[in-house]
């Protein structure tokens, strides 16, 4: 049977009722009171105080102080009125029973009603963090396009500047081609007027071993125009040259190439191939396209935009298992994997994304902005608010 507590004391005013019960030797906690409009109990095994008011109360705003052996309540009424006593007098069992099962009813509703609320304040968050995130991807998308549009800009400018001073440059070599050749063209007059206007009086020695006077009318004229070279250079001997190319992979030429970027394609090439040598017996059935994980990479991509969430994450398992070092079937795992709510493997995805996207460079910054994306929505839906620091 309960000890009833009957050793209270009580005063009011017209706004409030101040109860002080008085604890015998136990220790009380929150969780020991119970109370409600017009209903207040406290347990405490094996003590017990039990009271149906005599006028409703802001049970909301009512408060219960504990402390130095008495819990001290402070109960805010409803209505500005003096009450006659403290609890309502002379009420039968059934009465009493039926405020008692009202109350518990009532306290059982605005539990309720409470849980709903905290519901909906939760789906309000989880939405407001996501607009946040999809607005901070939209911020940092529209941040990386002005990046994009300023450095076109830039590049424009520096090109319409190079041009004029190409333009400049040839203009320049064109006037001082023509000066060159105007002064060419000048001395080689100035050379055969004087050579018209000095007369040429060669000696003996010069006439035998030089020229040769033809033969015909006026061959005996010095002045004669029909002089022949007797000793002439002979003509060149033929030859042949003899080229060798060097071996190539590759159908452009040395020069023209690119030979690191080259080895590391062909370094790619032959893991790629020992990887399908290695799993020769689970892709034998394979077409040689399948084994492409490029191939793979776009056959997922259009898998995820059917909808068929499963299949792209099966495509993108067997591209990873031919190259692990792609970030982007990473990245386009990840979101299959949230799509799906798989979101701890979502997680991973994007972790190891951002492990291949080092170092940070210009050229992979969207690959990462989306790997933090998609990395902090799984984080936000698992609610490890905290866990996500770029």
């Amino acid at each position: 049977m309960p000890v009833w507590l009957r050793d209270y004391s009580w005063r009011q005013t017209d706004s409030a009722v101040y109860l002080s019960l008085p604890l015998r030797g136990v220790r009380a906690t929150p969780a020991n009171i119970f109370c409600t409009d017009q209903y207040l109990k406290v347990s405490i095994p094996p003590f017990l105080f039990e009271a149906v008011l005599y006028a409703p109360i802001d049970d909301t705003n009512s408060t219960a102080k504990i402390g130095n052996g008495i819990i001290f309540f402070t109960l805010y009424k409803k209505e500005m009125a003096m009450w006659d006593s403290l609890m309502i007098e002379n009420a039968n069992k059934e009465k009493l029973q039926y405020l008692r099962e009202n109350a518990i009813l009532k306290a059982h509703e605005k539990a309720k009603e409470e849980a709903e609320a905290k519901k909906v304040t939760k789906q309000e968050h989880k939405k407001y963090a996501l607009e946040a995130t999809m607005k901070l991807e939209a911020a940092e998308r529209k941040r990386v396009e002005d990046l994009k549009e300023q450095e076109r800009q830039k590049v424009t400018r520096e090109l319409e500047l190079w041009k004029n001073q190409q333009k400049d440059i040839e203009r320049q070599k064109r006037i001082q081609g023509e000066e060159e050749l105007h002064q060419a063209v000048e001395q080689l007059r100035e050379r055969k007027k004087d050579k018209i206007n000095k007369p040429r009086i060669p000696n003996d020695r010069s006439s035998k071993t030089r020229v040769k006077p033809t033969k015909g009318p006026g061959s005996d004229s010095m002045f004669s125009d029909n002089l022949k070279e007797e000793q002439l250079p002979a003509p060149r001997s033929a030859g042949t040259i003899k080229i060798n190319f060097t071996s190539r992979v590759f159908p452009t030429a040395l020069r023209e190439s690119r030979v690191a970027e080259e080895e590391e394609w062909l370094h790619k090439q032959a893991e790629a191939r020992r990887t399908i040598n290695a799993d020769l017996s689970e892709l034998e059935d394979l077409k040689e396209e399948e084994k492409n994980p490029d191939w793979l990479k776009d056959k997922g991509n259009k898998m995820f935009a059917t909808g068929d969430y499963l299949a792209a994450v099966n495509a993108y398992n067997l591209a990873v298992r031919l190259n692990n070092k792609l970030p982007v079937l990473y990245l386009n795992r990840a979101a299959c994997h949230l799509k799906l709510r798989n979101l701890h493997k979502a997680i991973e995805d994007s972790s190891k994304a951002l492990e291949l996207l080092t170092p940070p460079v210009p050229d992979n910054e969207n690959a990462r902005v989306k790997a933090y994306v998609r990395r902090g929505t799984a984080f936000c839906q698992l609610e490890l608010y905290a866990e996500e620091r770029f």
